[in-house]
């Protein structure tokens, strides 16, 4: 039974439309809890994330942020997602 090979579809990457900007939750893993916003700012604000309205930079999303801290992982990326909410993020042509 474990010599049977597994005959599921086989789904091809790199043909397909990129999408701009990285997952949120890629640029939140690489950072340590409790942070200030100006640390998060610091380290990752130039980095571009992927959002339902296209890539935004995470300086610019955090500026209508009203949190100066962040206790925990959930707790920056609920902030973002509140700022630039949730949904389908599009693909560049």
């Amino acid at each position: 039974m474990a010599d049977e090979e597994d005959e599921g579809p086989i789904v091809e990457l790199g043909e397909g439309a990129s999408v701009a900007g990285v997952p949120l939750a890629q640029v939140t893993a690489r950072l340590h809890y409790g942070i200030e916003m100006s640390e998060v700012v610091r380290r990752e604000g130039d980095t571009e994330i992927r959002t339902p309205s296209g890539a935004q930079t995470l300086e610019s999303v955090l500026a209508d942020v009203d949190e100066t801290y962040f206790p925990t992982r959930q707790s920056l990326e609920d902030a973002v997602r509140g700022v630039v909410g949730t949904g389908p993020v599009p693909t560049e042509e």
